[in-house]
């Protein structure tokens, strides 16, 4: 706990408690800062999943609102909903003066809007860029219910401009926090290029195989890992078959060793078509592996600093992101210079420093 912070009930409200993906994994790396300097957590989702991610001993609670998926939309639905709104009613009331609700997501917030959250700070979040959320049906929920939060947070001051554009004047902005800062980076030894995220269509994996189909053709011997499971693979496997890459493409499926997956390549690649703040990036940055992305979102480009600790393509140009990569895997000088760069420079987004302005925030908000 810093001097002058005071100890709260924190509660994070997500669509799910124990899904892959980068906002629960977002969700857990805060509920592990907040409990280590002295608050009181509470992780909470809407839904289980079918395939639900074994979470190992947690140091808070968890609750999940439905074992399984809410009833479709109807009379079903509205009569749980109340139901399950009355159970958040009774955790938040609970809380101690000066508690925080944090949404991390705005479907949950559609069971949290219905809940009693008088007495208590509550910050809507939206993990994604504007450009992204506007071509979703999110667009108009964030409208809609995050109109009146304390503050409606998003990754970038730059995405928090659009939103104060489109209407919302509690906008602001908070960046994701690195996962971790370790103290052994990759050798960047292996003639590998790693991917890490989910096989589906956001992602972007068909574009990083297109991509690959104009690369690995110009370096032998290298391989390209990628880490991950979803709803895309099997399609994505036989596209891989098409391009005649399956002798260099290494399907490994998810990992629970990101820091592990991370050290056996040299080169990282992300390819999403939408990203908001994205983590494997920061992961990657802070394992020293240097990073060719589609700059697809502002947080790509505030996390990347284009040439000096990675390289940037223009979004969805795939013989630019080819070229990219055929920099990188060309010069192993380069790839060090810019994997050094990169671990040194994500230093600015470490976990206390974040985890500091959060509580600065709750403080201000407070007032």
């Amino acid at each position: 706990m810093t001097v002058g912070t005071r100890e709260r009930d924190v509660f994070l409200v997500s669509n799910s408690v124990d899904e892959m993906g980068g906002v629960t994994s977002w969700s857990h790396q805060m509920a592990r800062l907040f409990t280590e300097r002295g608050h009181r957590v509470h992780v909470i989702g809407v839904t289980t999943p079918e395939d639900p991610h074994d979470l190992g001993e947690l140091p808070y609670p968890t609750t999940r609102l439905y074992d399984g998926q809410p009833p479709a939309p109807g009379r079903a639905r509205d009569a749980s909903m109340r139901a399950k709104a009355a159970v958040l009613t009774d955790l938040f009331r609970a809380a101690r003066p000066g508690g925080v609700v944090i949404v991390t997501q705005v479907w949950a917030m559609e069971w949290v809007k219905l809940a009693d959250t008088s007495g208590l700070t509550v910050v809507g979040m939206s993990h994604e860029s504007f450009e992204t959320s506007k071509r979703s049906s999110r667009f108009q929920r964030v409208l809609r219910h995050y109109r009146d939060v304390d503050r409606m947070l998003v990754l970038t001051r730059e995405d928090a401009d659009l939103w104060i554009g489109a209407g919302l004047d509690n906008a602001s902005f908070l960046p994701n926090a690195v996962p971790w800062l370790p103290q052994v980076p990759s050798p960047r030894t292996e003639k590998a290029v790693i991917s890490i995220g989910r096989l589906s269509d956001e992602k972007g994996v068909d574009m990083l195989l297109d991509t690959w189909a104009e690369v690995a053709p110009r370096h032998p011997g290298w391989v390209l890992k990628i880490y991950g499971s979803g709803e895309d693979e099997e399609i994505l496997r036989k596209h891989c078959t098409a391009l005649g890459l399956d002798d260099s493409v290494r399907w490994m499926g998810r990992t629970s060793d990101v820091p592990g997956a991370l050290r056996s390549g040299s080169v990282f690649a992300l390819s999403s078509r939408g990203e908001g703040f994205p983590l494997a990036l920061m992961e990657a940055m802070a394992m020293g592996v240097p990073c060719a992305a589609f700059d697809c979102a502002p947080g790509v480009h505030e996390i990347i600093q284009d040439g000096e600790d990675g390289l940037l393509a223009r979004p969805g140009n795939t013989g630019e992101l080819a070229r990219r990569l055929d920099l990188l895997m060309s010069d192993a000088a380069l790839r060090d210079r810019m994997g050094d760069a990169a671990r040194e420079n994500i230093r600015r987004y470490g976990a206390d420093e974040i985890a500091g302005r959060w509580e600065a925030l709750f403080s201000f908000l407070e007032r």
